[in-house]
């Protein structure tokens, strides 16, 4: 453990309208919340030399006042491999000065933890030192590639996550699911619920009385015999929302170990398939304070490819 000095930091633009405890949460990372909500009641944190409530949203240049503070001694941080860092880079499929999307490989989970040191975020941080408030605007699951988008300002992030809860990003997937759709059950507008078991694994079911509001739209790309290539449109971003709609409709994704059919994806993997066929295809959205229309498409990876080739001789 080590113990800091009184010390000032003037808010910078980016930071303005957070709220100060979220914004000591974040700075005092490793200090208990309740010590951080102490200070700031007895008044030991100032902002212009004044006492403030936890509520109160900072302003750009407002001066923060931080008494001393016992913080745990971090350790060296984790370093991501070159060969990460090379597949990262070439991963890229837009980027400008408020944004960034890359094409996020298959396997690998978009931040660190649960045993897991480096993720995306991690990685790419270090990859883009001079842009110290990169941060994911949505996720993906470790096993699902595609569009992942970042922002590299807050500011930013706080509009992209506007546009995500209000419905006006378009988010597209294409994903390999089990036998062939009917027209009637390509809407699936079913209520999905987090559940955590014994062992701690997290999993959605589709649960009517307590599940939270879910909308997928599926529409048939090509038709195989056993199998059908959708795209899906998400119109809200439930965890595991596509996989579990598919399930639901008993046209499971090809490659899932967790919603999906043994014997299907059995069959699949005599084509080449060795994981989940679920890759966040095509990224839709306006940033409004640029006005900037944002249309990006990330290329299905070679080995969903070769299972989709495979697939299509084996029509002839």
């Amino acid at each position: 453990m080590q113990k800091t000095s009184v010390h000032y930091i003037t808010i910078a633009l980016d930071f303005a309208g957070q709220r100060i405890d979220n914004f000591l949460l974040t700075y005092l990372k490793g200090v208990p919340k309740t010590h951080i909500y102490r200070l700031l009641r007895k008044g030991e944190v100032r902002v212009n030399k004044k006492r403030i409530a936890p509520h109160y949203k900072l302003q750009a240049h407002d001066v923060v006042r931080l008494p001393p503070v016992t913080l745990p001694i971090k350790n060296a941080p984790s370093l991501p491999s070159k060969s990460l860092l090379t597949l990262l880079s070439e991963r890229v499929l837009y980027e400008d000065n408020n944004l960034l999307i890359i094409n996020k490989p298959a396997g690998i989970p978009v931040h660190g933890g649960s045993g897991v040191k480096i993720g995306i975020i991690e990685a790419l941080r270090y990859l883009y030192p001079k842009i110290p408030h990169l941060e994911l605007a949505h996720r993906l699951d470790a096993d699902t590639s595609g569009c992942l988008l970042l922002a590299k300002k807050r500011s930013i992030l706080k509009e992209l996550h506007a546009l995500l809860r209000s419905g006006e990003v378009g988010k597209y997937y294409l994903a390999l699911t089990r036998g062939q759709w009917k027209k009637s059950a390509l809407r699936v507008e079913a209520p999905l619920r987090k559940n955590h078991l014994k062992s701690g694994e997290r999993i959605v079911r589709v649960d009517e009385k307590e599940g939270k509001t879910a909308l997928t739209v599926f529409s048939p790309v090509e038709v195989f015999t056993q199998a059908t290539l959708v795209e899906a449109a998400l119109h809200t971003g439930r965890t595991h929302q596509i996989r579990v709609h598919a399930q639901y409709r008993r046209h499971c994704i090809a490659g899932d170990p967790k919603y999906g059919d043994k014997e299907f994806n059995k069959t699949i993997r005599e084509y080449g398939l060795k994981r989940l066929f679920l890759h966040a295809y095509r990224l839709e959205f306006i940033l409004p304070s640029e006005q900037q229309k944002i249309k990006i498409k990330a290329p299905l990876d070679d080995d969903l490819q070769t299972c989709l080739t495979a697939l299509r001789k084996n029509q002839k």
